[in-house]
């Protein structure tokens, strides 16, 4: 089982796989360059890109978050209000200021090469590090960004069966590699699936350190929201989106109190969509949001959430709590057993994720038992089968953002549907993950995050793409 401490991070936008794992890249190579030698020692950095991270590696700002990383800061801590300030000596004045205790000359144009033809055998988000030394060597390391801020090196990708997250399954009170485990052991110890994530959990930590985790991403998430309704204006990076979220909060909230609001069946529907798009826009333009799995898919547990929390009777924190250990081992089990990378299987495994997992999770709520969760989740799965990742411009904007408002209202319908049954389903969650990972297999690769097929390529000259060179700037609010 994958931890929620590892399922569920604060970050940095656009990208949990092509902003935040490249910022960690960055953090992993300074702490392993630290071991081999002195910072004194280095004269010059190179940076390579491949596969997807090229691709769509401007639109994403892939360069600028390793620039950032390389600089020491780290996804979970930095201001993105300062992110300009940070970049401004390395775009200005060619320096880079490795862990900010060593300046060494860099020049962004020439020392960041994007190979977007080139794919690297493990997987399609890759990057490599050099340090140049003073001795005429270089120290050189390789990275996988495999999504949702999850990042591995050549030694990992050589030993696949070596498992880096924590737990580790084989030492955990209740290990489960599928849904028919989770489901077994559920039935046997008579426990639902949020006190079984929690009871894995507590093999490794205290209770209070756990809540208290769990209690900062749910703040986090609602700070998102918040921040979401309250700013206005266009995203970065030239297509001209305009923000949408805060006239949408304006005009919900005007609207409350009168009588056609109050005789509207479906108005929560609406509520779930603004909550959606404020967190997404939020992370289109760079801010700090919860990879809830991934960053391109962050709104979708949020707005079932916030669903949960201001249109369901008996809201608590311990219902917080529980919803995101339920969700935690269902993106565990597709994490382990598919993907959750668009550049790997497409949004499939992104939006069909985050829909999966809140499905399940808001059905624990409803009350459902483990069955009736798995049902919901297989239902959220099995309905985005075949999703494609075509960001328009290779920016997380259209049709990223709606993409998750659609996911927020598909994951509560699969919960209510679900709870209506009996737990029982023609197919079962395992076999429509495995349904899901042969898809993102047989998937053509302009349909996984490279931005040169679908919808991506209704973008004309006027729109920004990689191959034209232009980097995102991020207008932080």
């Amino acid at each position: 089982m994958i931890s929620v401490f590892d399922l569920f991070k604060i970050g940095i936008g656009p990208s949990s796989s092509h902003t935040v794992g490249p910022m960690v890249a960055a953090n992993l190579f300074l702490a392993s360059l630290l071991q081999q030698t002195e910072l004194t020692e280095v004269t010059g950095l190179e940076i390579e890109l491949y596969g997807s991270l090229a691709a769509t590696g401007k639109g994403h700002a892939t360069d600028t978050a390793i620039l950032l990383g390389l600089l020491g800061h780290q996804p979970s801590t930095i201001d993105t209000r300062l992110t300009s300030q940070y970049l401004s000596p390395i775009f200005a004045d060619k320096q880079l200021n490795i862990s900010g205790k060593h300046s060494v000359a860099f020049d962004a144009e020439r020392n960041i090469h994007w190979y977007g033809d080139t794919v690297l055998p493990y997987h399609p988000n890759a990057m490599t590090i050099s340090a140049l030394l003073g001795d005429g060597s270089r120290y050189q390391q390789t990275y996988y960004s495999v999504g949702g801020g999850f990042v591995i090196n050549d030694e990992d990708a050589n030993n696949p069966d070596e498992d880096h997250a924590t737990p580790t399954i084989d030492v955990i009170p209740y290990p489960f590699n599928s849904a028919s485990e989770l489901l077994e052991q559920c039935r046997e110890y008579g426990l639902s699936i949020s006190d079984l994530v929690l009871a894995n959990e507590l093999h490794y930590r205290n209770k209070e350190e756990v809540f208290a985790y769990l209690d900062a991403i749910w703040e986090s998430m609602q700070d998102c929201v918040t921040r979401g309704c309250q700013n206005s204006g266009i995203l970065p990076g030239g297509l001209d989106v305009k923000r949408r979220a805060q006239a949408l909060h304006l005009q919900l909230c005007a609207e409350k109190d009168q009588p056609s609001s109050k005789e509207d069946k479906l108005v929560a529907m609406d509520w779930i969509n603004l909550y959606a798009l404020a967190v997404n826009e939020e992370n289109a333009n760079g801010g700090n949001v919860v990879t809830a799995p991934t960053n391109g898919a962050a709104g979708i547990i949020p707005a079932v959430m916030h669903y949960y929390r201001d249109f369901l009777s008996g809201y608590s924190i311990e219902g917080a709590r529980k919803f995101l250990l339920n969700a935690t081992a269902i993106g565990s089990l597709i994490k382990q057993n598919a993907s959750i990378s668009g550049a790997e299987v497409g949004c499939q495994g992104e939006v069909g994720s985050a829909c999966a997992m809140a499905a399940s999770a808001l059905a624990e709520i409803l009350g459902g038992d483990p069955a009736k969760c798995l049902n919901a989740a297989e239902i959220g799965i099995e309905h985005n089968l075949g999703l494609t990742c075509d960001p328009v411009g290779g920016l997380v904007q259209v049709p990223c953002i709606e993409r998750n408002a659609m996911g927020a209202v598909k994951a509560v319908n699969a919960a209510r549907l679900a709870c209506r049954g009996d737990g029982q389903h023609f197919v079962p969650f395992d076999k429509v993950v495995e349904t899901m990972k042969q898809t993102g297999a047989d998937m053509l690769d302009s349909y996984k995050e490279t931005s040169r097929g679908g919808l991506a390529i209704y973008a004309d000259n006027r729109i920004p793409t990689a191959s034209q060179g232009v980097s995102v700037k991020y207008s932080q609010c």
